[in-house]
């Protein structure tokens, strides 16, 4: 899974319609430019790929003052919005996502109802659980990485990343269960987005 789809979509949700330059805007102000392929080539490459897959509906909303073409304004479409979640579900659930996935996912983890998202993340763990009793089957972490020569380092590597997955998950987990941050259908959600106008100071 590519995390700059569910970033794309994701942003532009947040607006209801955006430009790309305001998606551009958003992603670099969560910093997703530096842990994420979400330059400014692969934003505007996702936006018109996604409309061509039906996915966002392109609005033309203002003739180029400079003589290019018109300004262009994204919004999900049903299938787009179906795709989000989709996208959003399968970050939060799947223990092997690359980080970039996961932290979108989180990002925007939000726009799912608490209990639910308390689920995906248990299943993550239960995951992350089973993938390490594979690993452990051939792979015994109480010898060391040494009795596999150096290839021993690279399984004891990966197992110290699913530990600490999974205690950064379960973590995550508890603090949702105290009562952090504001879910679907509790409120006002947290504004993550630059107002118009306002300078965002991690624009490259």
């Amino acid at each position: 899974m590519s995390a700059i789809r569910l970033l794309v979509l994701g942003a532009v949700r947040q607006h209801g319609r955006a430009h790309g330059y305001q998606v551009r805007n958003d992603l670099e102000y969560w910093g997703a430019h530096e842990w994420s392929h979400a330059k400014p080539g692969s934003i505007y490459h996702a936006l018109k790929q996604m409309a061509k897959q039906g996915l966002l509906h392109a609005h033309e909303v203002a003739p180029s003052a400079v003589g290019g073409p018109p300004r262009v304004e994204y919004e999900l479409t049903e299938a787009g919005t179906e795709e989000y979640f989709a996208l959003l579900r399968e970050a939060l659930t799947t223990s092997d996502q690359r980080t970039d996935v996961l932290s979108a996912g989180i990002g925007f983890m939000v726009d799912l109802p608490r209990e639910e998202v308390v689920e995906l993340l248990r299943r993550r763990v239960r995951a992350l659980d089973e993938w390490r009793t594979s690993v452990t089957e051939y792979y015994t972490p109480a010898d060391g990485p040494a009795g596999l020569g150096h290839i021993g380092e690279i399984m004891h590597m990966w197992l110290a990343s699913a530990d600490a997955g999974k205690a950064w998950t379960l973590g995550l987990i508890g603090r949702i269960e105290d009562g952090a941050y504001v879910f679907a259908g509790e409120g006002a959600p947290f504004v993550g987005v630059l107002a118009d106008g306002e300078e965002n100071p991690y624009a490259t």
